[in-house]
């Protein structure tokens, strides 16, 4: 293991794999993971490239907010350079792309402005330029950013060369989506690898390249709308709605040998594959890129070398359709498993279970009942805690929501670890309510109970009733179901 300065030095040299079980037999398939990048995709070499880029060149200005139109990868990897150099940055997003994209991108520092899902593509990108002219904003332009395409000249090229020093390589596949990878390691490959052939992959309900149609422009080349051609498909990142102008140099340039189209069902199937099989995880379009690895494969005679490219990891895709058969019950497999030993089963008490004994404290804190009183009295609302509570997360999300102002009480912090002060307080609220469960409530004063109380108290409109008599202000508007804020396995059990 190497030291880095910081994160941006960890980007590319990723690892090119043999599977062992998907290819035919004697035919070499290496897929090269970009999901080993530090943000899990091969999205990150371009991120950091068009930012070093517009610095050097003095487009970028220090303290500039940064902006681009993206479906995630791209805003993701912006979002991590960004947050190391100091840039601010706001992505333009449609809304049909994946919630963990989302998640991901505020999680580093970034704002997602969202389009709608009928714009498609060029939606999210002519928003892009909207708010880059109005606020003069940096706008990345990743589908025409040479940029783009020269880091994977520079970078990613040379590994898959460098990997192959003294053997042939046969053919490289890859998807598309703005056209640098395409571009940039193909321009390399017709020059120092002509023998290697060029594949690039599409959705067959959607072939854009495979038309051969030209992407309408306008007089200032900027795409008019969608490709005629194109149509909505199952490949996140994948395919856009229009051909970007880095992809129509790589066809200009005679870079492409051959343009396969990949059905959707066939990329979600090998996708779920390269994981259970290969113990590879990886999201759609990277089982797309594999379908189209795999027929090449199939067509090959022994001995042949191939590299497919995986742009990114699974984990941006659970909320799509390619996790939409991945159960969070148990199976009756796993359900019969489970009974197969007696204990830890939901369908059977635990053996020796016994129900909780309430005992009175021996003396109880002078200073923790002083304390209770107090807080109780003193704040409109009150939430005694534990950090990490499923249950105790669940009611402050409920806050949040309804914009409730109040004090968290968390017994196991820091603050009230020393000589045990968490643990009295905690022994004087169960004095008091005669029970020893956490959370509990107050609201001007008045218990509320636990979690469930208090969820209950809001569907019946006992709890807003409360706050009104209190003075306490919360967002009449919000209407929430407060018992969807709990986890999943804390919900009520469906069958198995």
């Amino acid at each position: 293991m190497a030291r880095y300065d910081n994160i941006l030095d960890t980007i590319g040299n990723t690892p090119l794999v043999k599977l062992q079980k998907l290819a035919p037999p004697g035919v070499n398939v290496y897929v090269k993971l970009e999901s080993f990048n530090p943000m899990g995709s091969v999205k990150d070499r371009m991120a950091r490239a068009i930012i070093e880029a517009a610095e050097r060149s003095g487009q970028l200005k220090p303290g500039q907010t940064v902006i681009e139109a993206t479906s995630g990868n791209t805003g993701i990897g912006l979002a991590m350079v960004c947050a190391q150099k100091g840039y601010p940055l706001v992505v333009t997003m449609a809304e049909s792309f994946s919630i963990e994209r989302r998640k991901m991108l505020r999680f580093l520092g970034a704002k997602v402005v969202l389009t709608p899902a009928s714009e498609k593509g060029t939606g999210m990108l002519l928003k892009a330029v909207e708010l880059a002219e109005a606020h003069g904003w940096f706008l990345c332009r990743q589908f025409e950013n040479e940029a783009n395409a020269e880091v994977h000249t520079r970078t990613t090229a040379r590994e898959i060369l460098d990997d192959f020093r003294g053997e042939p390589l046969h053919y490289f596949v890859t998807g598309f989506g703005t056209g640098g990878t395409l571009l940039g390691v193909s321009r390399v490959l017709k020059k120092e690898s002509p023998d290697t052939r060029v594949v690039a992959a599409e959705p067959d309900n959607s072939q854009v390249l495979g038309s051969g149609i030209p992407q309408p422009r306008g007089a200032d080349g900027a795409a008019c709308g969608s490709h005629p051609s194109f149509r909505p498909h199952l490949m996140q990142g994948w395919a856009p709605d229009f051909i970007s102008p880095l992809t129509e140099e790589a066809v200009a340039e005679r870079l492409i040998d051959e343009i396969l189209p990949v059905a959707g069902d066939r990329a979600m199937r090998l996708s779920r594959e390269l994981g259970g099989r290969e113990g590879i995880f990886v999201g759609t379009s990277s089982g797309a890129t594999l379908a189209a690895a795999l027929q090449v494969a199939e067509r090959s005679p022994a001995g042949t070398n191939i590299v497919c490219m995986l742009p990114d990891t699974g984990e941006r895709y659970l909320s799509t359709p390619l996790f939409e058969d991945i159960r969070e019950e148990m199976t009756p497999e796993e359900l019969a498993l489970s009974c197969s030993t007696p204990s830890c089963r939901f369908d059977v008490q635990a053996p020796g279970a016994q129900a909780e004994v309430k005992g009175e404290p021996a003396q109880l804190d002078p200073e923790a009942k002083r304390f209770v009183d107090e807080t109780i009295l003193n704040e409109p609302v009150v939430l005694f805690a534990l950090e990490w509570c499923e249950f105790c997360w669940s009611v402050r999300k409920l806050f949040s929501k309804l914009g409730v102002n109040y004090l968290s009480v968390d017994l196991d912090s820091v603050e009230y670890q020393e000589n045990d002060r968490g643990g009295k307080i905690r022994a004087v609220l169960a004095d008091r309510l005669g029970v020893n469960t956490i959370p509990q409530i107050f609201i001007g004063g008045h218990h509320m109970g636990g979690c469930t109380d208090l969820f209950e108290a809001v569907r019946s409109g006992a709890m807003q009733e409360r706050m009104k008599e209190r003075g306490i202000a919360w967002d009449t508007s919000v209407d929430v179901d407060p018992y969807a804020l709990l986890p999943k396995w804390l919900q009520p059990r469906k069958s198995a």
